[in-house]
């Protein structure tokens, strides 16, 4: 995998327009699952990404532009397979859309900022404040604990080849 200059990296460079980058330019900074995921809407295996179990506070960003979507205190196990939040962390963190592949009519929630492919919400949680579960990959999310530097954790996991 290419590297992106760490100068057009959105998350390590809140000035980049994330809707600017190339194709080319997101496959240098992703991994080909993030890749994936975020800019051709795919999924990952249940049960194979990160972010199952609580890894402790902090927040979620999206782990392509660095957008804040989830605090860690709106994760639940809701035991489908992907990490599952009830809510996003403010109004305007998550674009939702009408998704109608596969048959079915789902509502797709997209990274405001990048709109990078996050995951699906299902009215199915009747247990969480929202009744929601925002069913999310875990490619597409970086969790950067709490009192953490948001660009360093960005750095440490663009550099670990990792994304």
């Amino acid at each position: 995998m290419s590297t992106l200059d760490p100068s057009r990296d959105p998350a390590l460079n809140p000035g980049v327009n994330p809707a600017e980058l190339s194709a080319a330019e997101w496959r240098a900074l992703l991994s080909p699952m993030e890749f994936s995921v975020l800019r051709q809407s795919g999924t990952e295996r249940a049960g194979t990404g990160p972010y199952l179990d609580d890894p402790g506070p902090g927040a979620f960003h999206c782990v392509g532009c660095g957008q804040r979507l989830y605090g860690a205190v709106h994760k639940f196990h809701s035991g489908c397979g992907w990490p599952s939040f009830f809510d996003e962390i403010a109004p305007g963190a998550l674009s939702v859309h009408t998704d109608v592949s596969f048959g079915m009519i789902r509502t797709e929630m997209r990274c405001a900022r990048c709109g990078g492919h996050l995951g699906h919400i299902f009215d199915d949680a009747p247990r969480t404040p929202t009744g929601q579960r925002h069913c999310v990959n875990g490619a597409a999310i970086l969790h950067v604990p709490e009192g953490a530097s948001v660009a360093e954790v960005f750095a440490a996991h663009r550099a670990s080849g990792r994304g």
